[in-house]
């Protein structure tokens, strides 16, 4: 799609600095959107500064679990930008637990859904002034098609992406009274190896039997989730609204037999 919707338009990319985040966001960049990265990981954040050198892009850091962190964020955007045209909550964690449930500890269950599952909505509520000054708002959150489905011991991940989920369906309802649009893209397999900062970046490699658990014949990549990411935030999804894309490579779809 012709990309030139995003001239100066403003984007917050929530966990940005590593990772699907600084796909999009270099996506946006490159369109010529102003990207506003953050992350709770300033390294990361500093080094995806110099991969989008020359781009129109700043990190701000931020824990977005954290209430006055969230509130401090929009604050700065607040004070540089009249409005925010879109904000993608894309910051997450993967589970770090993987145990039988009798040995979950609840704090670790409590750290995953306060980054996926509260910081989204703690994003969304603190941006809401901003996005009601844009003329075609919009909000995107970053589920997983583990919100659909899972692999034994993921239980708090799996909840928390289930959790978004239905947010952004409720959010949708409850902000479209405010022209804001509000969906979600589920990525499957996405390869990040190349998209991480230096102390731990590394080299992809799938066997042919990675490859072929997806239709398309390959694993994806941030670039395949940022295309959608345009779309959806821009005026040519103006109709779509409170839906959930799958892309995954049609892996999901997929029977597989063992």
């Amino acid at each position: 799609m012709n990309h030139s919707y995003y001239q100066q338009k403003n984007i917050l990319i929530t966990g940005a600095a590593q990772g699907i985040g600084l796909g999009m966001a270099e996506a946006f960049a490159r369109a010529g959107a102003n990207v506003i990265l953050t992350d709770m990981d300033a390294e990361a954040g500093q080094q995806a500064l110099q991969r989008l050198k020359g781009l129109p892009a700043e990190f701000i850091p931020c824990d977005v679990s954290i209430e006055s962190q969230v509130q401090e964020l929009m604050r700065q955007v607040g004070e540089k930008y009249t409005c925010l045209d879109a904000l993608i909550n894309n910051a997450g964690i993967a589970d770090p637990f993987q145990g039988q449930l009798q040995e979950l500890s609840i704090t670790d269950f409590d750290k995953i859904i306060s980054v996926n599952l509260r910081g989204p909505l703690l994003c969304t509520k603190y941006a809401l002034p901003l996005l009601q000054k844009a003329s075609h708002p919009a909000i995107l959150n970053i589920t997983s098609t583990r919100a659909f489905m899972s692999e034994p011991d993921t239980f708090a991940y799996s909840a928390s992406k289930g959790g978004l989920e239905a947010l952004t369906h409720s959010l949708a309802i409850s902000l479209g009274k405010d022209g804001i649009r509000v969906n979600a893209i589920a990525p499957g397999w996405i390869e990040t190896g190349d998209w991480k900062k230096d102390s731990q970046k590394y080299e992809p490699r799938h066997s042919e039997e990675d490859k072929q658990q997806h239709p398309v014949g390959r694993v994806g990549q941030p670039q395949d989730i940022a295309e959608a990411a345009l779309f959806l935030c821009s005026d040519k999804a103006d109709f779509i609204t409170g839906q959930s894309l799958t892309i995954d490579g049609g892996m999901t779809v997929k029977m597989i037999y063992s």
